[in-house]
């Protein structure tokens, strides 16, 4: 099992990459069906509000532990974070913005 980024294969990596995607897609999802701003979510949840938008965009990830911050700060079961969201992203980060994905 590799422990640095320059110890995994390509293949995991892109994995990795999908799987960090899903969980910000999700968690985007729950939010906005709440009605919640990422700044009050990253004050209930005790991360900064940078950090909730890279795990948002997927490109962030986070200790394990705080999933459980999270999801309580959502009233959700820490398993729903890991459900696949509803409708996939249609945009993604980029440096000045976003674009279509794929573009």
């Amino acid at each position: 099992m590799p422990t640095r980024p320059s110890q995994s294969t390509e293949e995991q990596a892109l994995r990795w990459e999908e799987r960090r995607r899903s969980v910000g897609a999700r968690i985007r999802e729950l939010r906005l069906g709440q009605e919640i701003s990422q700044e009050a979510l990253a004050l209930e949840s005790g991360l900064s509000r940078n950090m909730i938008i890279g795990l948002e965009w997927g490109k962030k990830s986070v200790a394990y532990e705080r999933l459980w911050d999270i999801a309580d700060a959502l009233e959700v079961p820490v398993s729903a974070l890991l459900n696949e969201p509803t409708s996939p992203a249609k945009y993604e980060a980029y440096r000045g913005g976003r674009r279509p994905m794929g573009a």
